[in-house]
């Protein structure tokens, strides 16, 4: 099935400045979607980006606040790791508004995917590792706190811990978040999921998909949430600048037609973030894409 599409233009951003390899994935990989007839443009919906009354459901508002006016400290400024302008603002809440909606169109239609998104290590007061906003975290509370959906799994298959999640979200009740990532990565102080999964650097395609059946199914049956977010980071590739894991291609491509096809057999609906991805942006946009191959595979929901 070819999944509804959520793009912004405030998702085009240039990085200017370190780290150099950040550059622009959105834009380019629609554009490479559309090129390989992975993407419907009647299927392609624009967001609206997120305003403080969805923020402050996830974020402390002093701190919302202090992003929208240009008034974070330096010491959070360091922790984002890149500069903070008009343009990462803007991209910022365009891509949470895109992972709400995500979400809702995943409960219309089975499964809905976001082409930004993934900001999972920012913190209710803090942004870190590039991550301004938490967008999963608020689309879960968004979608809850409208009474959409009872019961949430978060699925972060980056190769860094999904800690701001985790501390977001840790205590609410039905839901559950799930980490499957490199155990000597960043973040170097790990938060506690509902379930960390922490490989050994050079862990390859076997290895990893072998951890992923063990849990995924099963985990599945059991909880049968009425939603799952997945973040479909593809830096646990082998050529990751920032990653060390050792997957290839052909191990993401089977990572994400496993969680699809396990999702689709449980009934449960799936809205996907694009998580992180390091590298030559051509490489980088091809890896991204390999999740709308495993898509457009399956039937519709």
């Amino acid at each position: 099935m070819l999944p509804r599409l959520i793009f912004h233009p405030d998702y085009r951003l240039a990085i200017h400045g370190p780290p150099p390899f950040l550059s622009d994935r959105s834009a380019a990989l629609l554009a490479l979607l559309e090129e390989r007839g992975l993407a419907d443009p009647a299927r392609l919906r624009r967001p609206r980006p997120a305003g403080d009354s969805w923020l402050a459901l996830a974020h402390d508002p002093a701190y919302v606040l202090a992003v929208r006016e240009g008034r974070l400290d330096a010491p959070r400024r360091r922790r984002l790791g890149l500069p903070l302008d008009d343009a990462l603002r803007h991209r910022a809440l365009a891509a949470v508004g895109g992972t709400v909606l995500a979400g809702r169109l995943a409960l219309e239609e089975g499964l809905a995917c976001n082409l930004a998104g993934g900001g999972h290590h920012a913190a209710a007061a803090s942004p870190a590792g590039f991550c301004l906003f938490n967008d999963v975290a608020v689309a879960v509370r968004v979608l809850r706190a409208e009474g959409l959906v009872a019961t949430v799994l978060v699925l972060d298959l980056d190769v860094h811990q999904g800690d701001g999640t985790a501390a977001i979200l840790g205590d609410d009740p039905g839901v559950v978040c799930v980490s499957l990532h490199c155990r000597t990565n960043y973040p170097s102080h790990k938060a506690r999921s509902s379930l960390d999964i922490a490989l050994e650097p050079g862990t390859g395609d076997r290895e990893y998909l072998a951890a992923l059946q063990r849990f995924l199914p099963s985990l599945l049956d059991r909880l049968r949430p009425g939603l799952l977010f997945y973040n479909a980071g593809v830096d646990p590739h082998r050529d990751d600048r920032l990653g060390r894991l050792a997957l290839t291609d052909r191990g993401l491509a089977e990572r994400d037609a496993l969680v699809l096809e396990s999702c689709r057999r449980a009934g449960v609906p799936v809205a996907t973030v694009t998580g992180g991805g390091y590298g030559p942006p051509e490489a980088v946009v091809a890896r991204h894409a390999l999740l709308f191959e495993a898509a457009a595979a399956l039937p519709a929901w």
